[in-house]
């Protein structure tokens, strides 16, 4: 069973740093896409970055490209990784929720940057940032 536990977030000032956190589980050894977004009350879910589990390359929406990073680790057994986000310089216009999302990536998908792609969720963390 596919499982995404989100901790971190919080609250910072303009200018400081904050690092999410997602443990996925449960893909045991295949492929699959992991993702960050973040969503405002009210407003459209939006796409932050993605990477693929196994390339690890990873790709940004242009509104954090330069000021964010996602990543994960690597585990011994490879089927519970660590996935992150580094958020520097953040801004008050950062301030949202936060969750992490995966997907298999046994299939064609066009669009990684849309959430409609994605089939399993973290719980969300709430990121604050105070100018």
């Amino acid at each position: 069973q596919v499982r995404l536990v989100e901790s971190g977030g919080g609250s910072v000032q303009a200018g400081g740093s904050l690092n999410l956190s997602c443990e996925v589980s449960g893909f045991d050894y295949s492929p699959y896409f992991v993702a960050w977004f973040r969503q405002g009350h009210g407003q459209e879910r939006e796409a932050i970055a993605y990477m693929h589990s196994g390339t690890r390359e990873p790709y940004y929406a242009d509104s954090v490209k330069g000021r964010f990073t996602i990543s994960m680790d690597n585990t011994e057994d490879n089927t519970e990784l660590p996935l992150y986000l580094q958020m520097n310089k953040l801004k008050p216009e950062d301030t949202d929720i936060y969750y992490c999302a995966a997907e298999y990536a046994t299939r064609f998908i066009s669009d990684l940057f849309s959430p409609n792609v994605y089939t399993y969720w973290g719980q969300g963390t709430q990121v604050t940032v105070s100018s």
